[in-house]
């Protein structure tokens, strides 16, 4: 299992950052190699990605999400990952979005990938074309502000 965290500074507002994060529709316009993303209900999604002309197709639930805060998810079938993000307000027009992923490649290719840090070097891209994307517009695409707690904890 592989854990890769990155991070960028974007020009909006704390809630315009959140708002559009919360669009995952709209992933495929700025991250490298999603073709498709559905919104299957509000914790499932559906994706189809393409990498290295290999396209993969599987779904994720979101574990957890609180407004202006974070979202975190965990993949249900296909490549084994979860992650989170985080939002953080820097002042009144600035946002930092906090990406953290566990990742477990199971391909040799994602393996190689992995390694060669080109996976590290995807979200780092990612990120930074959401900066671009979020500040070119000025505002969300829309928003859901619904909460989605942590999953209870099993107690010994």
């Amino acid at each position: 299992m592989s854990t890769v965290m990155k991070a960028v500074d974007v020009e909006v507002p704390l809630s315009t950052a959140y708002n559009q994060w919360t669009q995952f529709e709209s992933f495929p316009e700025f991250m490298e190699g999603v073709e498709q993303v559905r919104q299957l209900d509000d914790t499932r999604t559906h994706w189809v990605t393409q990498v290295g002309g290999v396209t993969r197709e599987f779904d994720a639930t979101i574990t957890e999400q609180h407004p202006d805060e974070r979202v975190a998810w965990r993949s249900d079938s296909g490549p084994t990952h979860a992650g989170v993000i985080t939002f953080h307000r820097l002042d009144p027009h600035r946002t930092r979005v906090t990406a953290q992923l566990d990742i477990d490649p199971d391909t040799f290719l994602e393996k190689v990938a992995d390694k060669a840090g080109l996976l590290e070097k995807r979200i780092d891209g990612d990120l930074h074309r959401f900066k671009e994307f979020v500040e070119h517009r000025g505002h969300e695409t829309g928003a859901w502000r619904g909460d989605v707690p942590p999953p209870p904890t099993a107690r010994s």
